[in-house]
Parts: C-alpha cells; structure tokens; sequence
C-alpha cells in the first residue's frame, strides 16, 4: 500500500504543479488559485461523515479500490480535454470538485485499512510514514512535472497522473487485512453516521483536535495552496520555482516523518502536538516575509516538517481514542474539519490577497493562529501535557487486543 499510494501521488502532485501553475499564468490572480485547490476540498462539507460511515460498513480494500478507478477516469478526462486543446478553467473546476468528491467518499477507507495492519501504539509511527509517502510525492512529482512541462506541456504531466492510479489498483489488490467484526454492518447507515458524530462531540480530547485540525486548516496549511502565487508574485518566479518549493515543504515532511516516532516517545505524543502547534504559526510568518527563493525554500521545509508533526499527530489522536469500527468515521470527520477549513482559508487568503497584498494576509493568519494556540495554553495548560493513563471520555467497546 505504501509503495502503491507513492506512485499515485507523484502523479497526483505533478498535476497539482501543472494545474496550479496553469491557473496562476492564465488568470493572474491568487483568488482563482484558492478557489481551485478549494473546489477538491469542498465536498468534505457534506460527504466525509457519509464516507467514514460507508468505509466501516463495506470491505475497505474493494471500497478504496472503486475509488483509485473512478480518479483515474477523472484524470484520464482532463488528459484528453488538454491533448484536444479544451482545457479550461470551468472544466478544471468541476474535474477538481468530482475528484474531490470521490476522495473524500473513499480516503478514510485508505486511512482505516492502514489502522488494521498496524498496533494501536505504533499508529502514530505508520500514519507519519503514510505522511512521508505523500511527501515522497511532494518532491519527486513537482520535480518531474518541471521537466515534463518545460519539454511536453500540461497535457503529458496529467496523463501521468492518469497512469499512477493503477499502481494503487494493484497494491489493494496484493493487501489482505486481518478479519474484523463490523457492527457498522449491522447499523442503518444515517445511525452509523450519527454515532460517529456523537462519539467525537462526547469525547472531549477528540472534539479538542477537530478544533485545532480547522483552524490549522483554516490559518496556516493554505500555504501548500498558494506556492505559484508566492513563487510567481511575490519572488518573481515560474514553474521551476513552484517546484522547488513543493519539493522543499515535501523534504521537510519527509525528515519529520523519519524522527517523528523518536520524538513521540522522549516528548510524549501530546506534548510533541502542543510543541509543533506553537511553532508552526512563526514559522509560517517567517516564510512569508522572505524575500528570496532560497531563504523560501529553507523556511518552507521547516514548515513542511512541523505541519506533518503536527497532522500526523492529531489525526492518530482521533483514531486512537476509538475502536476499530468507528476509526474510519473519526478520519472521515478529521478530514471533514480539514477540508472545510482548508478550502475556506485557501480561497479567503487568496481573495483577500488580490485586495490587501499576499504577504499582509498570509502573516496576520498566521500570527492569529499563534495568538490562539499560545490562548489555549494558557487557559487551559493540561491539554498540553501528557496523561499519565490517557482513555476515551465516551463509552466506547475496547480494540480487539484489548488496548485503547
């Protein structure tokens, strides 16, 4: 699966670089940019509960399988409009939109068969991993997607990106999860949904990360966003420097991943996500205000390392407090939260940044987000710190090995 999901996403960020880069040459403008990359986020709105719900209560590997094929359909559309030369914004927008639909109906599936094949305790560890595969992705495919289009154009990196979801297709196809019991089975499916719901809204440590996952989604994470408007507007840059940028913030996650667990076990899993929430927002000003590509380059892949650090963090917090058949609905409302706050900030900051400048913008977010998180610790300083016996808040029935 690891392996499989590296060469969907090189080709899914080669896309990302071509598309970004598109939008931003062609229109000019940071806001067209945000509500693009917004469009994938969106239907996390409304679909993640109903995608966490359907996960628990289908096979996961031939759910996650349907999805891999229906992306690639997607991508092979927007493949064939650029090779006919109908590629278009409206056509980018409503492709980004439906393949964000079908993400957010079969990633927590993904996610779900990862906490299968893996302990309880060593879940942290497999999710940064999981992270660093993506990140992999993040440096090889903007790497490849500038050489593609400096001699081929949009249209081959997104025929690549085509091409890359078969490699997921076959992974799914060599995994055998262990057996499971599926009490979601056994549910209506708007029950599933509810209880999973009312599992996080009861559970105080969940509802905690859900709050913090959207306003790090909201403030902070739209950098990933908004790389061509940087790297074009402020620095006076192209494709190439769009590149590196994304490759450096992948690198950076990738060195966090590699040392996450370590720190995890010197730190302790709470304290290394309180640490990483109050650094992110400085780095984040930091990065901002640079003035040149290469200083951008340093300061982003920090920022790569401490948002993997920090998301990796909270999104094993939300799996862990829960059995296994409700861990595909608690990603699903992680990466509910995340896209609705995602595709909200990156959409506003690019808006706001046409009218007031993109480094304004960009650096009261992120300064916002330090002012609360440094808030929260003061009023409430026990959320930073370890428990010494951590157990859910709700009435929930224990993993099958008995642990929490």
């Amino acid at each position: 699966m690891w392996l499989g999901a590296l060469v969907s996403n090189v080709g899914t960020w080669m896309e990302t670089v071509a598309m970004g880069v598109y939008v931003t040459q062609t229109t000019g403008k940071a806001g067209w940019t945000g509500a693009i990359v917004a469009l994938s986020f969106l239907p996390a709105v409304v679909l993640a509960p109903l995608g966490g719900a359907l996960a628990d209560r289908f096979d996961r590997r031939a759910y996650a399988a349907v999805g891999a094929v229906l992306q690639a359909l997607l991508a092979g559309v927007l493949t064939l409009l650029a090779f006919r030369n109908q590629l278009s914004l409206g056509a980018i927008g409503v492709i980004s939109f439906l393949n964000g639909s079908v993400s957010t109906l079969t990633n927590p599936a993904f996610s779900a068969l990862l906490a299968e094949l893996v302990p309880p305790h060593e879940l942290h560890l497999a999710t940064s991993l999981n992270s660093a595969q993506f990140n992999l992705g993040r440096i090889m495919g903007p790497t490849l997607a500038a050489l593609v289009l400096a001699s081929g154009g949009p249209p081959w990196a997104l025929l690549a990106n085509t091409l890359s979801f078969f490699a997921v297709i076959v992974a799914l196809s060599r995994v055998t999860p262990p057996p499971r019991e599926t009490k979601a089975a056994r549910e209506e499916l708007w029950a599933g949904i509810v209880r999973g719901i009312s599992v996080a809204r009861e559970d105080a440590d969940i509802s905690l990360v859900l709050l913090g996952t959207a306003l790090v989604a909201a403030l902070v994470a739209p950098f990933i966003g908004l790389v061509p408007v940087f790297a074009i507007r402020e620095l006076g840059q192209g494709a190439a420097a769009t590149s590196l940028l994304v490759s450096c913030q992948g690198a950076g996650a990738v060195a966090a991943a590699l040392v996450v667990g370590t720190l995890s076990d010197v730190m302790g899993q709470r304290r290394l996500r309180g640490f990483a929430a109050l650094s992110i927002g400085v780095i984040g000003m930091i990065y901002w205000l640079t003035p040149s590509l290469p200083l951008a380059a340093c300061c982003i892949f920090l920022l790569g390392a401490n948002y993997l650090t920090l998301m990796s963090g909270l999104s094993a917090s939300c799996q862990n407090r829960v059995p296994r058949d409700l861990q595909a609905r608690m990603n699903s409302l992680y990466s509910m939260v995340l896209g609705v706050g995602y595709s909200l900030g990156v959409w506003l900051q690019g808006e706001l940044a046409d009218l007031l400048g993109l480094r304004l913008v960009t650096v009261a977010c992120a300064f916002l987000f330090f002012a609360l998180v440094l808030t929260a610790r003061m009023l409430r300083p026990h959320s930073f710190e370890n428990e010494a016996n951590p157990s859910p808040a709700v009435a929930v029935q224990p993993f099958s090995d008995g642990s929490h």
